[in-house]
């Protein structure tokens, strides 16, 4: 199989050019060097709130080329994608230093910036396959390897952000799940094929789900902790398209999905681990086959080694 550049649509409509968001300047390299990839670090916030954003912001300078939501890949500076040429945006800083150590000049002059909008309403599954594929469309168009031209504003500017971690993070993903689900995309290959025995019980999902993470969202909602609810949500439909379980409002079932394994970590040590700890502690040897049993479930689902 070999990369399919017309997956997606692209949208492209411009901010206005003004200095602190959109200079009109041509990249430095002509054609993007790398590409950041960012996090809105506004969840709830889509590409179109954002172009709106952007569009009124005149007390500082910021931006990025790049928008993507559930709906739509929003460019919103030219990137070089259509047949404008691609321009700057402000989207690292300058007096950080990491992008010229490992590129050799500074983003803003010679890469992409990429924003992730996560969150509130916005289907994050979406949002990621569209991110996901726009980064390899970006890789495919420009000849870069996903590996080492992709990397996070956290890695650029460690001291001070957080993306687009936090958005993979909130969406039961990781940085490297993101960058191997990038290179696939690049090469084109089909979804890894899961063992049946891999497959999360649906028993097993449901029990988890009722037991563990619908009384943390519960909890979360009564202390109107919004981003923590919405990661019980993702928590809970991630186990469910584990087992094959359909979503709310699907009407067939998808592709079969391993579980993250940060999902699978997370409810081991925050769950299972301390009611095996418990049963032990009270001589319950069938309580702790039960908790172990249940801990091997979610590994298998996840590819993770059976302890």
């Amino acid at each position: 199989m070999i990369f399919n550049p017309n997956k997606y649509t692209i949208e492209r409509r411009y901010i206005d050019k003004r200095h602190n968001v959109r200079p009109g300047t041509r990249l430095t390299s002509g054609t993007p060097g790398f590409f950041v990839a960012h996090d809105t670090g506004n969840p709830g916030a889509t590409a179109e709130n954002h172009f709106n954003y952007f569009q009124r912001l005149k007390d500082r300078a910021a931006s990025a080329q790049t928008f993507i939501d559930d709906k739509v890949i929003l460019e919103i500076i030219p990137t070089g994608t259509g047949p404008d040429p691609a321009e700057k945006a402000w989207h690292v800083l300058y007096s950080v230093t990491t992008d010229n150590d490992r590129f050799g000049d500074d983003a803003n002059d010679i890469a992409l910036g990429v924003e992730l909008c996560y969150g509130g309403k916005i289907n994050f599954t979406e949002a990621y396959n569209r991110f996901v594929w726009y980064m390899a469309y970006c890789c495919w168009r420009w000849g870069k390897n996903p590996l080492t031209h992709i990397p996070t504003h956290k890695q650029l500017d460690p001291a001070r952000k957080r993306d687009c971690d936090q958005a993979l993070t909130f969406g039961g993903k990781g940085l490297k799940q993101f960058l191997y689900d990038v290179a696939a995309e690049l090469n084109g290959e089909a979804v890894p094929h899961i063992p049946e025995s891999d497959k999360l019980p649906e028993n097993v999902s449901n029990a988890l789900i009722k037991d563990y993470v619908q009384p943390a969202w519960a909890a979360a909602h009564a202390a109107k902790a919004a981003q923590e609810k919405a990661h019980f949500h993702n928590l809970a439909d991630n186990l469910r398209k584990a087992a094959g379980i359909l979503l709310q409002g699907q009407t067939k079932a998808g592709v079969l999905e391993r579980l993250p394994k940060s999902n699978a970590q997370e409810i081991i040590f925050r769950w299972l681990k301390p009611a095996w700890q418990k049963a032990h502690e009270a001589g319950d040897a069938t309580g702790k086959k039960h908790y172990n049993n249940l801990a091997n479930y979610l590994r298998r689902s996840a590819g993770i080694p059976e302890e």
